[in-house]
């Protein structure tokens, strides 16, 4: 894993840890470094836009930001930079997490937010996603992602023959 942080993760409040970790796991998965801070649209406005308008300068090439509730995060830090950004919705009120994925998916034309799904499984893609768009211009990246994907493919297999397995067991098939 370089040192340099080359994915930023934001998240509007510490709540949002929980979730936004599956990214910071997804990235060392692939080794690639990245640095992760709260910072809110609307508590820490001014925080959250000087550290979107150096993170080209310190090596970051990769936004992500998660919130719940208004979700306003990602617009904010998209409005900021031309560098691409990632937004993970996350289930922080009676909405489950709806509110912050149609905020997330309503950005108006010119200030684009590539949008993953709801909650562990969306911060994990957004890793994922940043990795990839790492990988045209880093082939080690490539790589790892192309490891990722035979282990994932070899993973579905063994869990299919152990099913075969079970079914022969229980009498299901010869």
């Amino acid at each position: 894993m370089s040192k340099q942080p080359l994915v930023g993760i934001l998240m509007g409040s510490d709540n949002d840890y929980e979730v936004m970790a599956e990214t910071g796991k997804a990235l060392k998965e692939l080794g690639i470094a990245f640095e992760m801070k709260v910072s809110s649209a609307h508590r820490t406005p001014e925080r959250t836009a000087a550290y979107v308008r150096a993170a080209r300068g310190n090596g970051i090439k990769v936004l992500i930001a998660g919130a719940g509730a208004a979700a306003h995060l990602a617009g904010v830090v998209a409005a900021e930079t031309t560098l691409p950004v990632i937004a993970v919705p996350i289930d922080a009120t009676s909405l489950r997490g709806l509110d912050a994925l149609l905020a997330m998916v309503q950005m108006p034309a010119g200030i684009p937010v590539a949008t993953m799904a709801i909650g562990k499984a969306g911060a994990r893609n957004a890793g994922i996603f940043a990795a990839q768009i790492l990988s045209v211009e880093n082939a080690g990246v490539a790589k790892a992602l192309q490891e990722q994907r035979f282990k994932m493919a070899a993973g579905v297999e063994a869990k299919s023959d152990a099913l075969q397995e079970k079914l022969k067991k229980d009498g299901f098939a010869e």
